[in-house]
């Protein structure tokens, strides 16, 4: 398996056998932060082996992965890292701006009193993530705050389909990335979505999500018409 040696000297200290959160987070992150190359083989027993437990939790992690899509199992044929391609990308780009510009409107209609509160702190975690150059911790909570806009809108069944967007929306932007970024302007990008929030302006909330997804990457011209940015 392609990072076997990365994850053996990520759980080299752990005294105990690693379980399946832990087993799920560590490879996560591999494969989120490029780690882990699209269609490297993810074999249980090698997996086992370097976090110190048994199958059991490797498959319970490999099954939340697989719900994530980020990888693909194949029964007999084993597990291996889904791909990254910038097709599959562009739809959930356009999927997720759809999504989550409805989705403010509704929130900002009855928005629950700790959401402003909720929004900052998720802000000032993407930030503390950012000063210390952790673009996976960064990613996550940037995929919080996306979410938590979505839950006032009350919208259950669309929860699971966003998150999934965004996982892949991470992903395909860290894979696009050559040399370093700036985390910080990366944290700091969320502050007009909150402007509009707080003034529970649901029109102009829609444009700066808008903006804010169609601008991830630069693939805005070739993604969204000018009607939908």
């Amino acid at each position: 398996m392609a990072s076997l040696n990365l994850l053996q000297s990520r759980q080299a200290s752990m005294p105990r056998p690693a379980k399946s959160g832990e087993v799920y987070e560590a490879v996560k992150r591999e494969i989120m932060l490029g780690g882990v190359a699209p269609g490297a083989a993810l074999v249980e027993l090698e997996l086992a082996g370097a976090f110190g437990c048994s199958q059991g939790p490797v498959r319970e992690a490999l099954l939340q992965l697989q719900d994530e899509g980020l990888v693909i199992r194949q029964g007999h044929r084993g597990t291996r890292v889904a791909d990254c391609t910038a097709d599959e990308a562009i739809e959930m780009f356009r999927l997720r701006q759809s999504i989550e510009c409805r989705g403010v409107v509704r929130a900002l209609q009855r928005p629950s009193r700790t959401l402003v509160a909720d929004l900052k702190r998720l802000i000032d975690a993407m930030e503390a993530a950012a000063l210390a150059g952790d673009e996976y911790k960064l990613a996550e909570h940037d995929r919080d705050f996306h979410r938590r806009l979505l839950r006032d809108a009350n919208l259950p069944a669309l929860e699971p389909i966003l998150h999934r967007c965004l996982v892949h929306n991470h992903r395909f932007k860290i894979s696009q990335s050559t040399g370093e970024r700036n985390l910080v302007a990366t944290a700091r990008r969320h502050y007009t979505i909150l402007e509009a929030v707080e003034r529970a302006d649901g029109a102009t909330a829609a444009q700066a999500l808008a903006h804010h997804i169609a601008t991830i990457v630069e693939l805005g011209p070739a993604v969204f018409t000018h009607g939908e940015q």
